[in-house]
């Protein structure tokens, strides 16, 4: 079969395994089905920002163009840096856009991807954000009524446990220490201010996230549409937004968002 258009980031759901669904233009593509399947994703040339549609000769911050990467509310410093949220002031890039990205519930969460690392998502990207970093296991450790506050705890965690995800080690399931995160969620609780304490959860269900495929690459080599036409090989496995083939290459597909193509199996 053929597919041609423009890619979006995986969408997933949840399941044991995880279910993956690849959107080209309005084809909504069942990735699981194909594991052990021979597929090809065939860069046509053009590049549309996920935005605005403008057509660009290069895709920034995973598939704006270069106007609304310095001007859209999704590429605010707040996006990237949390505690830089200044909307419970008034500003921002889109009032609209941050009231209902930013004005609203948000989790500091901890999760174990290649370690375990401490992160900030809005309430409504709960299990999604996990699923697309590689999260294994994934838990709440608070819940705040704005991106600000969320920010600035998660900001004060930052210097007692990482914050960032070894991609290479995330996708050979290479853990660097084996953690008890009931256990790391009181002890990083019990180093917060008090005032910070208040938003802690007394939950501390963990979940735990099944990726599809049981192969697990020795080495990862990253491949990109802009150094290759053609990416093409037996897809293994899905983990993250990235695509693992037989051969130990991995696509990024979330990088590639806007980018024009045909996926044939």
């Amino acid at each position: 079969m053929i597919y041609e258009g423009r890619l979006l980031k995986m969408r997933t759901q949840l399941d044991k395994p995880v279910k993956y669904f690849l959107p080209v233009n309005d084809d909504m593509i069942y990735l699981n089905e194909h594991l052990g399947k021979d597929v090809s994703l065939e860069f046509t040339g053009k590049i549309n920002c996920i935005r605005c549609g403008a057509a660009t000769s290069k895709s920034f911050n995973q598939g704006y163009c270069y106007k609304c990467f310095k001007t859209a509310p999704e590429n605010d410093e707040s996006v990237f840096n949390p505690e830089l949220s200044k909307s419970q002031f008034g500003i921002s890039r889109d009032m609209e856009w941050a009231e209902e990205h930013d004005l609203i519930d948000h989790y500091v969460y901890l999760s174990i991807t290649s370690g375990i690392k401490v992160g900030v998502t809005r309430h409504h990207q709960i299990p999604t954000r996990w699923i697309d970093q590689g999260a294994m296991y994934a838990i709440s450790i608070a819940k705040t009524p704005n991106r600000h506050i969320a920010g600035i705890i998660e900001s004060y965690l930052k210097q007692h446990i990482a914050d960032k995800t070894n991609w290479r080690n995330m996708l050979k399931d290479n853990l660097k220490e084996d953690v008890d995160l009931i256990d790391e969620k009181k002890r990083i609780v019990s180093l917060l201010h008090p005032e910070l304490q208040k938003y802690a959860l007394k939950d501390s269900q963990i979940t735990e996230i099944v990726y599809p495929g049981d192969y697990v690459p020795d080495n990862v080599a990253s491949v990109t549409f802009d150094k290759e036409k053609t990416i093409e090989g037996k897809l293994m496995r899905i983990k993250g937004q990235y695509l693992i083939f037989q051969d130990d290459t991995v696509l990024n597909i979330r990088k590639h968002a806007g980018y024009h193509v045909m996926f044939k199996v």
